[in-house]
C-alpha cells in the first residue's frame, strides 16, 4: 500500500500519525512498554489529544525481538494467528535519559527517549536496522480504511530475498510486494505462496506477525527504505539477527516451524498422468510398464483430478467407469513396489455426493447470512470445506482415511488459494486474515492424517499453496508453468525464492504445465528436476512419458535419474540438515556465499545441498554461463576443474549439465541407481574434492559418520561401523574397505 506522493507530500485523501517522541517508557525483565505521541508535548493541553501510539518491545526467543505497535486497543481480537514458538530467552531492559534497550541475545533494540522518534536495532554494537521519524504511522486512506505502516532502513548495498515463491528477480529490491496468495501461475507478480518474512545479506531478517494481506514497498516508495503496512488496529513484527543467512533461516524456522523430514522414497521419480489427458487402468499400466521395460526407475505414480467423476470434485470417489476395481487397481500397482499418490483440493462442487452431506452437517464455507458460500469458477457451484471448524477438519480428514485404507500413499493438495472474503467463518475468524491462513489448515489437516495412518516417518503431500508456517508440510511445488525457457528460469526464481522464506524442499512440473515442451526443453528441464529436492514429470493436456518426446529423452531421462539416485546419500543427508535446521536442499549461492559479492543477484543457478552447484541449461543448443565462487571447483561427471572466482561460459550436451563440487568437499555416492530407499551406507563410496593438507571432513551417511584426513599425499578415512561395506576414491580409482574393519588409506596420484 503505498501512501506519499513523492517525499513530502501524502497522496490525495490520505492522512497520516507519526510518534514523534516518547512519552515515557516501562521496563520489566524480558519487555519494554513505550507510550509515544504523534504530535510534540509543549505544555498540558497537548496531552488532551491523539493519537498516541502504544509500543511493546519484547523477545520470544534469543536473537529475536518483537515490535508490537497499537493504536486502538479495543479491538475485538480476532484470529487467526501464525503459532510462534516461545523460549524463555535471557533478555534483560536498561535505560538511562537518553535510551531504552532491551537486549536478547546478541540482538538489541533501542528506543530514544529524548529528541525525536528513533528506534534501532542492534548487534555487537552496530545498528542492522532503524526506524526514524515518520516511518512508524498510522494511516487512513481516502475510503476512510486504518492501516498500521513501518518503514526499516536499507543501509547501501543491502539487499532483501525472500516474501515467499516470486517468480520475479530474486533480489526484492525496488518491488512492490503484496503478500496475498493467488491462483496466477508463475509469470505476474501474483504468488501461490506468500510469505510475510523477508532476508537480508546484512545480518537480519524480518516477519510481520499478521496472516492477512501485508504490503511491501521493498526500496520502492521509499528507496532507502522497506515499507510494510496491514489493515489493523496493532501490528507486530519481529527483527531476527543471524548474523549470516543461514542462521536467520535456522531462528526463523525455530520461530514458526521447522519442515517436516520427507520419506526417503518421495526423493524418487514420480510421473504424473498429466491434468486433463485422458487415462484409466490400461493407460497407467501402459507407462509404468513402458518405463519398466526402459530402465527407467520410477518411485511414484500420480493419479491427477480424472481419477474422480466430472463435476464431482471432490468427491473422493473414483470414477467406476474407468476405474471400476479401485482396491484391485492399487494393489497391482503397489506390487510393482511403487508409491501411489491421488490429486485433492478443498472445494466441493454442488453435484458432489458431499455438498449436501457437508451443508447439512455444517462443514461448508458460509456466508454472513447463513447461506453456503458457492461460485461456478473451477467447479460448478463449488464450496470450500470449512477447516476453521474442528468437525469439518475430522469430516474431510474421514474422506482421506479412506483412500489410504484402499491403498493411497500421498495426496497432492492442489489449490487453497481461492478463498473468497465475503464470509462468515465458523470459529468467527476474520476474512481477510484467513484468506492467506485457510492453506495452513487445509494442508495441516491432510498432513495430520498422514501422520496418523502413515506414521512420522512417511508423511508427505504435494502441495501448491503456502504461508507462514506452511514449511512444516512438505513437498511443495511451483504451480502452473509453461513450456518455455522463460517458465523455466521463472520457476527456478520462485523456488529459490521459497527456500529463503524458510521452506526446504520444492519441486517443479518437469517439462512445463501449460502447453508441450520441444523435445530439446524437455531434456533440457529433465536435469534441472532430477537435480531438484523432489522430481515430477507432470502436465497439463499431454503426457509426459519421455518416449513420446524422442528416444534421446528416453536416455536423458535415464541418465539423470539413476545420478539423482546415486547421490541419495548426499541428497538425503541435505533434507536431514532441511529439517534440523531450516536451510533448504536447493540453495540460492548467496545462502551459501553470502560474503561474495558475485552471488548477490545470481538466480539461474543453485547450491544443491552445501557442496553442489548447478546451472540448468536454458537454451536448446547448449551454451550456458554461470558464476563460480572462489577456489578450484570440479565438474561432478567429467573431472574437469573450473577455477573462480570468475564468471563461466560452456556448452554442454543433453546428458551433461554444469554439476561442480565445492573445493574442499567429500560426496557420499551410492552403491544404488535404480531406487532412492535403499541402505546409503552400504556400498557408499567417499569422493573427495581438492581437500588441502591437514584438512579433516566428515560426513554422515543415515547413522553412520566417516571422517576423512589428507596427510601429505595420503587420505585416511575412518568409519563408525567397521562392518559397513565402503569405499574411498582417489581420482579415478575407487579403493574399498576391506571387510571388519573401519579404516581406510589411498595414495593420491
Amino acid at each position: 500500500m503505498k501512501f506519499t506522493d513523492g517525499y513530502w507530500l501524502l497522496r490525495e485523501g490520505v492522512t497520516a500519525a507519526h510518534p514523534v517522541e516518547v512519552l515515557d517508557v516501562t521496563a520489566t525483565d524480558g519487555a519494554l512498554e513505550i507510550h509515544a505521541p504523534t504530535q510534540p508535548i509543549r505544555h498540558r493541553g497537548d496531552l488532551l489529544k491523539g493519537p498516541v501510539v502504544t509500543i511493546s518491545a519484547h523477545t520470544p526467543m534469543r536473537d529475536v525481538i518483537g515490535l508490537t505497535f497499537t493504536h486502538f486497543a479495543g479491538e475485538q481480537p480476532r484470529g487467526p494467528q501464525f503459532d510462534i514458538a516461545k523460549e524463555e530467552p535471557a533478555a534483560h531492559t536498561e535505560y538511562d535519559e537518553e535510551h531504552a534497550t532491551l537486549t536478547s541475545g546478541a540482538l538489541s533494540v533501542r528506543v530514544a527517549r529524548t529528541g525525536p522518534w528513533h528506534v534501532d536495532f542492534l548487534a555487537h554494537g552496530r545498528t542492522l536496522t532503524s526506524s526514524g521519524p515518520k516511518g512508524m504511522g498510522i494511516m487512513r486512506d481516502r475510503e476512510g480504511l486504518h492501516y498500521l505502516r513501518e518503514q526499516l532502513n536499507l543501509k547501501v548495498g543491502t539487499s532483501v530475498y525472500g516474501l515467499g515463491e516470486r517468480f520475479g528477480p530474486l533480489v526484492k529490491n525496488g518491488q512492490v510486494v503484496d503478500i496475498w496468495n493467488a491462483d496466477g501461475g508463475t509469470a505476474t507478480e501474483q504468488a501461490y505462496k506468500n510469505v510475510p518474512f523477508y532476508l537480508t545479506d546484512a545480518g537480519y531478517g524480518v516477519f510481520v506477525d499478521h496472516p492477512g494481506k501485508v504490503s511491501f514497498e521493498v526500496g520502492s516508495e521509499t528507496v532507502s527504505r522497506v515499507q510494510f503496512s496491514a489493515e489493523t488496529q496493532q501490528l507486530t513484527y519481529y527483527v531476527i539477527y543471524g548474523p549470516s543467512p543461514k542462521d536467520i533461516l535456522r531462528k526463523y524456522t525455530a520461530l514458526t516451524g521447522r519442515p517436516a523430514l520427507p520419506p526417503v522414497w518421495s526423493f524418487g521419480l514420480w510421473l504424473s498422468t498429466s491434468f486433463t489427458t485422458s487415462y484409466d487402468e490400461e493407460t497407467v499400466t501402459s507407462f509404468i510398464e513402458g518405463m519398466r521395460e526402459r530402465e527407467l526407475p520410477l518411485s511414484v505414480f500420480h493419479f491427477d483430478c480424472f481419477w474422480m467423476r466430472e463435476f464431482n470434485w471432490c468427491d473422493f470417489q473414483w470414477d467406476p467407469r474407468v476405474f471400476p476395481d479401485p482396491e484391485g487397481m492399487l494393489a497391482r500397482l503397489k506390487a510393482k513396489d511403487l508409491r501411489i499418490c491421488v490429486w485433492i483440493n478443498p472445494y466441493i462442487a454442488q453435484r458432489s455426493p458431499l455438498f449436501a452431506e457437508g451443508k447439512a452437517l455444517g462443514h461448508l464455507l458460509k456466508r454472513p447470512d447463513g447461506s453456503v458460500w458457492q461460485w461456478d469458477l473451477w467447479q460448478p457451484g463449488m464450496a470450500l470445506v470449512d477447516f476453521t471448524s474442528p468437525a469439518a477438519r475430522d469430516w474431510y480428514a474421514a474422506k482421506l482415511e479412506a483412500l489410504l485404507a484402499q491403498g493411497v500413499d500421498c495426496f497432492k493438495t492442489d489449490f487453497g488459494e481461492r478463498v473468497p472474503v465475503d464470509v462468515a467463518w465458523s470459529d468467527g475468524s476474520d476474512p481477510e486474515r484467513m484468506h492467506n491462513y485457510y492453506t495452513y489448515l487445509y494442508n495441516r489437516t491432510v498432513f495430520d492424517v498422514l501422520r496418523k495412518h502413515r506414521g512420522e516417518e512417511e508423511a508427505v503431500v504435494f502441495a501448491r499453496s503456502a504461508t507462514a508456517g506452511s514449511q512444516q508440510f512438505p513437498v511443495h511445488w511451483g504451480g502452473d508453468c509453461e513450456a518455455t525457457y522463460e517458465s523455466m528460469a521463472e520457476s527456478l526464481r520462485g523456488g529459490l525464492s521459497l527456500g529463503l522464506s524458510g521452506f526446504g524442499f520444492w519441486s517443479h512440473d518437469i517439462g512445463g504445465f501449460e502447453g508441450t515442451p520441444t523435445p530439446s526443453l524437455f531434456k533440457r528441464w529433465l536435469a534441472f528436476g532430477l537435480l531438484s529436492s523432489h522430481s515430477r514429470l507432470h502436465g497439463s493436456s499431454s503426457y509426459r512419458v519421455p518416449w513420446l518426446f524422442d528416444e534421446e529423452s528416453v536416455d536423458v531421462l535415464r541418465h539423470f535419474t539413476r545420478l539423482k539416485l546415486s547421490l541419495m546419500p548426499y541428497l538425503y543427508e541435505a533434507a536431514r540438515t532441511a529439517h534440523a535446521e531450516g536451510t533448504p536442499v536447493m540453495r540460492a549461492m548467496v545462502l551459501e556465499f553470502p560474503d561474495d559479492p558475485g552471488c548477490t543477484h545470481v538466480e539461474r543457478q543453485y547450491m544443491l545441498g552445501a557442496d553442489l552447484l548447478v546451472a540448468p541449461v536454458f537454451d536448446d543448443e547448449g551454451y550456458v554461463t554461470y558464476y563460480c565462487p572462489e577456489g578450484v571447483w570440479t565438474h561432478f561427471v567429467s573431472g574437469q576443474t573450473v577455477t573462480g572466482p570468475r564468471w563461466v561460459r560452456e556448452k554442454h550436451g543433453f546428458l551433461s549439465v554444469p554439476l561442480l563440487v565445492r573445493p574442499g568437499a567429500v560426496i557420499p555416492v551410492g552403491a544404488v541407481t535404480d531406487r532412492p530407499d535403499y541402505d546409503h551406507a552400504d556400498g557408499v563410496t567417499l569422493r573427495t574434492y581438492g581437500l588441502e593438507r591437514g584438512a579433516q571432513v566428515t560426513v554422515r551417511v543415515g547413522e553412520v559418520a566417516f571422517t576423512v584426513v589428507r596427510e601429505g599425499d595420503t587420505l585416511r578415512a575412518s568409519c563408525g561401523d567397521p562392518s559397513a561395506p565402503w569405499g574411498l576414491a582417489a581420482g579415478e580409482r575407487v579403493v574399498r574397505a576391506p571387510a571388519g574393519t573401519g579404516f581406510l588409506t589411498v595414495e593420491l596420484g
